[in-house]
């Protein structure tokens, strides 16, 4: 599968993000905005999260991922994809808010900005809510919510990857 902006976090940096997120993933609801492969996801599922919910735009990304659902097992009850535009979905509100939300999406496509408003003035997030963003080294620094602490931050190559907590 060869996406366009389809790139997957790498082994090293989604092995620290994992490493940060092992106390707070126990029976969360997370979601993986542009989740792409769905590797962020399938990952928090694997370390015991209740339920995560895709949200991927490219039919040919969305409908691998769907493969995966299903070679997984994964019930309706475990996993949820929503084949859409993510600041689509964000646009709306939702049925319940989530405990963890990644937002990794394709570079250079001004993308994230609108995704943290959207998340914050829309009710996606839980009190105490971890937010996961990944965004390249060039792009200019994130306005994010006051409410929003940054606890964990590292940079690997032309990717900054930060973890926020919803104070």
């Amino acid at each position: 599968m060869n996406s366009e902006g389809l790139r997957p976090t790498t082994d090293r940096v989604k092995e620290t993000v994992f490493n940060w997120l092992s106390p707070y993933l126990h029976q969360s609801h997370c979601l993986d905005l542009f989740a792409g492969s769905g590797g962020l996801g399938f990952e928090a599922l694997s370390r015991y999260a209740a339920f995560s919910t895709f949200v991927e735009k490219d039919a040919a990304a969305a409908k691998q991922l769907k493969a995966n659902l299903q070679l997984l097992e994964l019930s309706s009850e475990q996993a949820k994809l929503v084949n859409q535009d993510a600041l689509q979905f964000l646009n709306q509100r939702p049925s319940e808010p989530y405990d963890v939300v990644f937002i990794d999406p394709p570079f250079r496509k001004n993308l994230l900005q609108p995704s943290c408003e959207l998340l914050h003035l829309n009710g996606w997030l839980k009190p105490d809510a971890l937010v996961y963003l990944e965004f390249e080294n060039e792009g200019s620094e994130p306005n994010l919510p006051n409410n929003w602490q940054c606890i964990k931050q590292k940079q690997a190559g032309q990717v900054n990857y930060r973890l926020y907590q919803v104070e």
